[in-house]
């Protein structure tokens, strides 16, 4: 044995290098520390062959040695064989070469057994430089050192060495498990775990814990080291960040669902409804106002954060007024009002005016018009702040464009205001009066407009008397519910009647009206159904354009649906010709002709719904009710179709009241309706 296997002897890594670092000998301990078959090793660079994280370290340690020809220590890892890296004291000193005259340097890891501090030296070097703390836990004493690392950690374990229960019990109880399982974690390293941590000092902490179990020396035993974090504050700022976040959403959706609430609003009301329960709490002040001109004058409406005397002050006020709402509609420029002596500042003829009795030091104002300078003045909403708040210039912006989508919505308000007011009149212009005496009957006519759109639409009714004494009666539906529906409606219905006056038959009048209707090219079509009724005889002689069919009621409650013989819709293909049908109606019975809107809707079918309307009749007819309660309960019972169309009833009741005509033609080819 020559002295090289003397200094390689041993179960601890040795290695005898060349002054530049390469390998010329090794025992198996050092092969396996570096990880590779020692026969790989030879005449490689030491330095290396180690682990990325190690190579300064290690190559550091030779150079020191051979320069300073001394003894060199490092604290080195390398892979263990149970799955836990092995920290090492490796020592490095020139040696003779047994071979030879030159020097050669040994390197060999340094039994530390007796002196487990000295390999943790590198540990708290790195953990100071990382700005955490540093604790070491040993399984089988289940004690729990506190090494070194973040000075405002230190007062966290008052005790350097502590039990693994006083340690735990300071753990939130929701975390404790989690605690466990990094001190039995198998890995080499954990991920970082959040832990809070109860001092004596300032409460619960935010602790983020990594643990790593090492092996301290070649033969030494495992210890789990954990790094520590304190992210309190970081932990404070995220929780601030995620409220303010939630908030900005929160309120992001506020008024998302307030600008909607607007678009939507139909009415002034319901603009006055959105504006007062949601504006306040957008902009999370105390209270708002709304003031709206009408006449050159302010009405003014509050919600509960603003008292009903401070809008009365307001209320009435004309606009030349010299107070805050009425300036910021005449200029269109919202305000903002700081205190009292900022508004008398600004509006010093406004000293006695009974509002100014909240401004105060706390108590903030600002206005915002509903429409720019130049514009018809609209109005403008008020916003009270009873903790002095100053609104950003982001919330200004924001507010100034809900003012604007308001004042959009009051101006398309009023404009459908005018229109539905404009079309109610054109509508009363468009439907005829019924005759008030019908000998031998009893005749009532009911409309409802469509609930959408314009109040307004195409479907009519009418009733006059014939040259020759029978009734007739119409009632149709033009395509459409604008304006032009009516105009077209009234067009269809003054040709019929000035027709009827010179056709004695139902079916001439539709043949006509068809013929003038395509001389005129209209863009839309009509459908129609005539009775003329006699009186004295009900005789009744009837034809239809793609109307809906006729309901017949009697007196012991039962009905016919009586689809009657006609032609296709008017307006559409010329040179029609219309069938017609002649029957009786017998006394105490009724009549009922609709538009298609109450008896056809989303969910009920025509049949279902012609169906339903002659069981009601039936038993109106039944029950004794007239004409007139017959109308009102078939128009009633139309609202539950929910269609969205004009709907039209005409009720013919014939009464006891008259006697067949002398001379009636009674040879004449008719049907009775039982």
């Amino acid at each position: 044995m020559d002295a090289s296997d003397e200094l390689l002897r041993g179960a601890a890594p040795a290695a005898l290098l060349t002054l530049d670092g390469a390998i010329r000998r090794l025992n198996a301990a050092m092969a396996i520390a570096l990880g590779r078959p020692a026969k790989d090793c030879l005449g490689r660079d030491f330095g290396g062959l180690w682990p990325a994280d190690q190579r300064i370290s290690a190559g550091s340690l030779v150079v020191t040695a051979t320069r300073t020809k001394t003894v060199a220590m490092r604290v080195l890892e390398f892979p263990g064989r149970g799955g836990a890296p092995v920290a090492c004291l490796l020592q490095a000193q020139p040696v003779k070469d047994p071979s030879g005259d030159g020097q050669l340097v040994w390197v060999h890891s340094l039994d530390a057994r007796n002196d487990l501090a000295s390999l943790l030296i590198p540990f708290r070097l790195a953990a100071e430089a990382a700005d955490v703390g540093l604790w070491m836990y040993s399984p089988l004493e289940r004690r729990l050192e506190w090494l070194s690392g973040l000075a405002a950690l230190v007062a966290f374990y008052p005790d350097p060495t502590a039990p693994l229960s006083r340690v735990i019990a300071a753990v939130h109880p929701d975390d404790r498990e989690s605690f466990r399982q990094l001190l039995r974690a198998t890995p080499a390293q954990s991920p970082w775990v959040k832990l809070r941590y109860l001092t004596a000092h300032d409460g619960w902490h935010h602790l983020a814990v990594q643990t790593r179990r090492i092996q301290l020396g070649y033969d030494g035993p495992e210890r789990i080291f954990g790094l520590v974090r304190d992210d309190t504050k970081q932990e404070k700022r995220r929780k601030k960040a995620q409220t303010a976040l939630a908030a900005e959403r929160q309120r992001a959706m506020e008024v998302a669902d307030f600008s909607s609430a607007l678009i939507a609003a139909a009415t002034e009301q319901e603009l006055r409804q959105v504006v007062l329960t949601r504006l306040a709490a957008a902009f999370g002040a105390s209270g708002a106002l709304l003031a709206l001109v009408v006449d050159g004058r302010l009405h003014v409406s509050t919600d509960a954060g603003i008292s009903m005397r401070e809008a009365q002050a307001r209320h009435s006020l004309p606009l030349d007024h010299p107070s805050a709402i009425p300036e910021a509609i005449r200029t269109g420029e919202p305000l903002f009002i700081a205190d009292r002596q900022d508004y008398i500042r600004r509006w010093p003829h406004g000293v006695g005016f009974p509002c100014l009795g909240p401004l105060g030091f706390n108590y903030t104002v600002s206005i915002t018009p509903l429409s720019e300078s130049g514009d018809q003045p609209l109005g403008a909403w008020m916003l009270t702040y009873a903790s002095g708040h100053r609104p950003s210039l982001e919330e200004r912006t924001l507010m100034g464009t809900l003012a604007d989508l308001a004042g959009q919505a009051l101006r398309r308000i009023r404009l459908q205001q005018t229109r539905v007011e404009l079309a109610a009149a054109l509508q009363q212009t468009m439907l005829p009066t019924l005759p008030e005496h019908l000998p031998g009957l009893n005749v009532a006519a009911r409309y409802r407009p469509s609930r959408d759109g314009l109040d307004i639409g195409g479907d009519w009714y009418d009733v006059f008397v014939l040259p020759d004494g029978t009734i007739a009666l119409e009632i149709g539906d033009v395509q459409g519910h604008d304006v032009d529906a009516a105009a077209f409606m009234g067009q269809v219905r003054l040709s019929m009647r000035a027709i009827a006056a010179q056709e004695p038959d139902p079916t001439a009048v539709l043949q006509r009206t068809n013929e003038l209707l395509l001389t005129l090219a209209p863009a839309r079509f009509a459908s129609c159904t005539i009775l003329h009724v006699d009186p004295h005889d009900g005789r009744v002689t009837g034809t239809s354009a793609g109307h809906v069919p006729v309901l017949c009621a009697h007196k012991d409650g039962s009905f016919e649906v009586h689809e009657l013989p006609g032609g296709p819709v008017l307006g559409v293909v010329t040179g029609t010709e219309y069938r017609e049908e002649t029957f009786t109606l017998d006394r105490d019975s009724a009549l009922v002709m609709v538009t298609d809107g109450v008896v056809e809707g989303p969910d009920l079918t025509l049949e279902a719904g012609l169906e339903q309307a002659g069981a009601m009749a039936g038993k109106a007819v039944h029950d004794g009710l007239n004409a007139e309660e017959t109308a009102d309960l078939i128009l009633a019972a139309a609202a539950g179709v929910d269609h969205l169309d004009d709907v039209a009833v005409l009720v013919i009741r014939r009464t006891n009241g008259a006697r067949a005509r002398p001379g009636s033609d009674a040879g004449r080819r008719h049907e009775t309706l039982r």
